[in-house]
């Protein structure tokens, strides 16, 4: 079985931290921070952790913000800042990786007061592990002084500050406080976007579609009128980042997106899908069959999703849409394609008892249904 993720924030964690800020502040109470932060430890989940860390210093670290920045910033690993953060580990020479989160949080919570030093500790942090929960705070509270920061950290040298620039201000990222001013409205963000489009860096750019993905599920008409502005003679890597970022338009059968990709034009020929078995338990697997046959003359480039229609607690059914397959199928072609599909839980969905229903959807028009019953 897999570590939980939680354990990513353990007892070695609190002694990493205790070692360096001791070292960068000779009067740290290191024997009151740990016996603080391990109190109750083993009984928290993940981000109940980093809170819980976060706590812990701030009842250590000195009141005065500005000295506790400076002794966060002595403790750290020194880098050059262009490091894969996943490799970065804390070691003898300071702190790096995942215990960086609760120094994250611990500015977030005691820097609003003084935002531009806190945002120059953060841009330091941000490049021995990922500053974009933290930084939300001050976008909420200091949005002028935010977004000039954010504009000015698209031209660093660092790909990890640059990515936190389009990170840190997507309105619905994972984990973070969501940002409803830029759900409302996610027009401040957009010259960040413009700013890292073709940035050097892939990991940028990924994160600028998934940015651009997270407006689409509110706004999808900017997403579609972004994507149509910027992809005429786009290079590879740009239009790799904007097709990334079409995805859940794609998926939704949008009609200006899809013809945006070329993948506008009905299925020419017939599809006959099966599913097996009709009755499953939670936990097994629905094994997914399609016969494709074209009927026309040219090349098709086809995209074909299936979305299931899962049962809620009051009995009725909301679909979710999951990625098929990418094809071109050739003039009078026939082609078998297969999948399987696992009704296993995950903590993103709760799965109830009943009849389900899956449909086939070939360039965001569903060609074949089908229904199947899940018991728990």
């Amino acid at each position: 079985m897999a570590e939980p993720f939680k354990n990513l924030l353990d007892p070695a964690s609190v002694r990493s931290l205790r070692r360096h800020l001791t070292r960068a502040w000779s009067r740290f109470d290191g024997a009151r921070f740990e016996a603080l932060a391990l109190a109750g430890l083993e009984a928290l989940e993940f981000k109940a952790r980093a809170q819980h860390l976060r706590a812990a210093l701030e009842a250590t670290l000195p009141a005065d913000f500005d000295a506790a920045a400076g002794i966060i910033e002595t403790s750290l690993l020194p880098v050059r800042g262009d490091e894969e953060l996943s490799e970065l580990r804390c070691s003898e020479a300071g702190v790096a990786g995942w215990p960086i989160w609760p120094l994250t949080e611990f500015v977030a919570a005691r820097g609003l007061a003084s935002p531009e030093r806190a945002l120059r500790c953060l841009h330091a942090l941000t490049q021995r592990f990922s500053a974009e929960w933290a930084v939300r705070a001050f976008i909420v509270a200091q949005p002028e002084l935010a977004f000039a920061t954010l504009m000015r950290w698209t031209r660093d040298t660092s790909p990890h500050v640059r990515r936190l620039a389009s990170e840190g201000s997507r309105p619905r990222l994972p984990w973070g406080l969501q940002l409803k001013g830029l759900i409302a409205d996610p027009s401040p963000t957009l010259p960040l976007l413009e700013a890292l489009l073709d940035d050097p860096s892939e990991y940028v750019r990924r994160s600028v579609a998934n940015h651009l993905n997270d407006i689409a599920k509110d706004h999808p008409a900017l997403v579609v009128d972004w994507v149509l502005r910027h992809l005429p003679q786009a290079s590879a890597e740009r239009r790799a980042l904007l097709k990334h970022a079409s995805r859940t338009l794609i998926k939704q059968g949008d009609a200006r997106m899809l013809k945006a990709w070329g993948l506008g034009s009905r299925f020419a020929g017939s599809a006959a899908f099966a599913i097996a078995p009709k009755k499953l338990r939670l936990g097994e697997s629905l094994a997914l069959t399609l016969a494709l046959q074209s009927s026309a003359r040219r090349a098709q480039p086809l995209v074909i999703d299936y979305a299931v229609h899962h049962v809620k607690a009051n009995g009725e059914r909301t679909p979710k849409v999951f990625k098929g397959w990418a094809i071109t199928l050739a003039a009078g072609e026939s082609r078998s394609l297969a999948k399987r599909h696992a009704m296993r839980e995950i903590t993103t969905r709760r799965y109830h008892a009943g009849r389900h229903a899956i449909d086939l959807r070939i360039n965001g028009e569903v060609v074949a249904q089908a229904e199947f019953d899940l018991t728990l």
